[in-house]
């Protein structure tokens, strides 16, 4: 829900950092491995990786960022100081590829509940 609320705006992304960094290291890799799937679920795609990159905040020649232009992404396996910033780059592309879905696939109020979400709650995780 955390993620879907993240990449629809309805939550800042700062807090989705803490969030991240609330959890330990071996859910933060699970976090990445799922962000990885909803990327691709969202259809992502190496397009949007351009925007992503600087949506993110993350330099452009970064090891992430760079994986992310080589359409790689083993984020999850790299070393814990590089997972923030990994979950800030998947984030901006999932919410890339998922306002393109959401805006021309299910512009007409679609059946998926993670796409008709409201403003969370401050105290929801």
């Amino acid at each position: 829900m955390v993620l879907n609320e993240l990449a629809q705006g309805l939550r800042p992304t700062a807090e989705g950092v803490e969030w991240f960094e609330g959890r330990s290291e071996d859910d933060q890799r699970k976090v990445l491995h799922a962000l990885v799937e909803v990327c691709g679920q969202a259809r992502a795609c190496e397009d949007d990786v351009p925007e992503s990159i600087a949506l993110s905040g993350i330099r452009p020649t970064h090891t992430l960022a760079v994986m992310l232009t080589k359409w790689r992404f083993g984020m999850a396996a790299l070393p814990a100081y590089e997972l923030t910033k990994s979950f800030r780059l998947l984030v901006a592309l999932f919410s890339i590829a998922d306002t393109r879905r959401r805006t021309q696939h299910c512009a007409d109020r679609c059946g998926h509940e993670w796409h008709n979400l409201s403003v969370p709650r401050r105290d929801a995780t």
